[in-house]
């Protein structure tokens, strides 16, 4: 996430809101929330947003004025903290699934500087892993998929620690004080990953039956309908409600999948759209945010991009930026954890 004072974000959501601000009018509406400030404090503010690229300073003297970097509306910002302060009814969420999100969902969601250095991250990756011998491979896969299986079931719930996970996987040993279905859903997500991996160029193009089929793994014996839903689903903590009818889903998967088929978009940004928009749409009557996270690291396998595991993610954090897609189609949060995921498995993983 975005490391901000609460002024700096206060500044940020000015700007944005406005569309373009001058020094004087930041100046102003600040003194309207915490009384005097001098001009130079101001100024000291604005410049950290420069440089950290979120916002951009045009003209000069007094016709200088500052607006947002990236004007993708999926790119919105938001204090996200403050936020979720906020009762559901306060944050004034969107309730109804909005298909014009699709029309935005290109590669200006990251600048080229970003993917620049992504793409270097992910060049050294592929050259350690084009050096590692098939046994160290494979056991870096395992290690991957081990605390894959334990995040992204410890993000739904499941009570599994880290080291029960992994002698679940590796000794097909179940721990003691957990449900069947959560040692059902750990070993779910080691057949779903042990599916990707090894079909590595099967997930180049998404159709729907590839996708059915992940869904599949991910919920055997869980007690949780295949296919498509048939009925209305809600979501916990937030009043947005996913579309009603098969009919509407399955228009909103095909926009999805123009989306993340479109050979123009980088291969990150197809991974980041397919967890926020599987997640978003809600395809399944359950299980679709795990699909959404394996799904996005079967692009990224195809691509020889390296998967993510989120391992250093916070659950709470991982919902909220969730949750803060759905209700205000702002992309921001989920970008900064994928990116800073993405990184962190770059610098753990294949080395």
């Amino acid at each position: 996430m975005e490391t901000l004072t609460s002024r700096q974000n206060s500044i940020l959501e000015f700007i944005q809101n406005r569309g373009q601000a001058s020094t004087r009018e930041i100046k102003e509406y600040q003194e309207l929330k915490t009384g005097t400030l001098n001009r130079v404090t101001i100024i000291r503010n604005v410049d950290v947003l420069i440089a950290k690229k979120l916002i951009e300073k045009t003209g000069k003297g007094r016709s200088v004025s500052y607006s947002v970097l990236n004007k993708n509306p999926l790119m919105s910002f938001y204090d996200i903290e403050k936020y979720f302060e906020k009762s559901i009814e306060e944050r004034n969420p969107q309730k109804n699934f909005n298909f014009a999100i699709f029309k935005n969902f290109n590669n200006s969601i990251f600048s080229k500087e970003e993917l620049a250095n992504l793409d270097k991250l992910n060049d050294a990756y592929r050259k350690r892993v084009k050096k590692l011998s098939p046994t160290i491979l494979r056991k870096e896969f395992e290690r991957l998929t081990i605390e894959l299986s334990w995040k992204s079931s410890q993000i739904e719930g499941n009570t599994y620690s880290l080291i029960e996970t992994e002698t679940l996987i590796k000794e097909n040993q179940e721990a003691s004080g957990h449900t069947k279905s959560e040692t059902q859903m750990i070993l779910n997500h080691k057949k779903a990953l042990d599916y990707i991996i090894n079909n590595p160029k099967l997930f180049k193009e998404l159709t729907l039956s590839k996708i059915e089929d992940l869904h599949k793994l991910l919920i055997f014996n869980l007690g949780v309908e295949k296919n498509i839903r048939k009925t209305v689903v809600g979501i916990t903590g937030t009043s947005y409600r996913p579309l009603n009818n098969q009919f509407q889903i399955k228009e909103a998967l095909n926009e999805a999948f123009s989306i993340i088929n479109a050979s123009g978009l980088h291969p990150l940004l197809k991974a980041l759209s397919a967890v926020a928009l599987i997640s978003y749409i809600q395809p399944f009557e359950d299980g679709n945010k795990r699909t959404a996270r394996i799904l996005a690291n079967a692009i990224l396998l195809a691509r020889e991009y390296c998967p993510l595991s989120y391992r250093s993610v916070n659950k709470n954090d991982y919902k909220k930026a969730t949750l803060f897609f759905y209700e205000q189609n702002s992309l921001r949060p989920l970008k900064e954890m994928f990116t800073q995921q993405f990184e962190f498995a770059v610098d753990n993983y294949f080395g």
